[in-house]
C-alpha cells in the first residue's frame, strides 16, 4: 500500500510538474469565472495567451518559492510565495488537484508557504482571491488570514487578505524536504 502522506518541497518553476499544475490551476479558476459570468469554458487560445502573459511573475528564487505537494508520491498541489518588499510576501497559486481535496493538503501547503516566506524574511503575507472561490476564502479565514482593504488593482481580485507571520511555524504534520 502506498504511503498516503503529504510531502511538500520546492520545485523549479519551469519543471514539467510545475507547468502541469499551473495549467490545471489556471484552467479550473478560469473555467469557473467564465461559466459563472458568460456560461462557457475558457477558450484554449485565451488560456495559452494568459499563461504566456504570466511569464516572469513566477514565484522563483531568489525572491520567491514554488512549492509542490505530493500525496502518495504523486503531484497533488502547489503554492507560490514571492516577496513584494523586504517584509511582505504574496501567497499565490494555491491549488490542490480535485482528486486530492479533502485530505488536508490546502492547510499544509499554506503553512509551508508561510514558512518559505519567513525564510525569505517576510513578516507579513498578503493574497487576493475572487468571490466565487468560496473554498479558498474559507481556508484563508480558517488559517488566520484577515480580510481587509484592497492592496492591488487586479481586475479579478475581489477579496484581499493579510496575515502577520511573526512567531509562527509550519503547519503540524507537514514534511518539508
Amino acid at each position: 500500500m502506498p504511503d498516503m502522506t503529504w510531502i511538500i518541497a520546492p520545485e523549479p518553476v519551469g519543471s514539467p510538474v510545475a507547468a502541469a499544475l499551473w495549467r490545471e490551476y489556471y484552467t479550473e479558476v478560469s473555467d469557473r469565472w467564465y461559466l459563472l459570468h458568460e456560461g462557457r469554458r475558457t477558450d484554449p487560445a485565451e488560456l495559452e495567451r494568459e499563461i504566456a502573459a504570466g511569464a516572469g511573475t513566477e514565484p522563483a528564487p531568489p525572491t520567491g518559492r514554488l512549492l509542490v505537494a505530493r500525496y502518495g508520491g504523486e503531484p497533488a498541489g502547489s503554492a507560490g510565495v514571492r516577496l513584494l518588499d523586504a517584509t511582505t510576501a504574496e501567497l499565490t497559486r494555491v491549488f490542490v488537484r480535485p482528486g486530492a481535496r479533502g485530505r488536508g493538503g490546502g492547510p499544509l501547503l499554506v503553512g509551508a508557504a508561510e514558512e518559505a516566506a519567513r525564510a525569505l524574511g517576510a513578516e507579513r503575507m498578503i493574497l487576493d482571491t475572487r468571490g466565487d472561490l468560496v473554498e479558498a476564502r474559507a481556508l484563508y479565514a480558517r488559517l488566520g488570514y484577515r480580510e481587509g482593504a484592497p492592496h492591488n488593482a487586479d481586475p479579478y481580485a475581489e477579496h484581499w487578505f493579510a496575515k502577520d507571520l511573526a512567531g509562527g511555524a509550519a503547519a503540524a504534520g507537514t514534511r518539508l524536504s
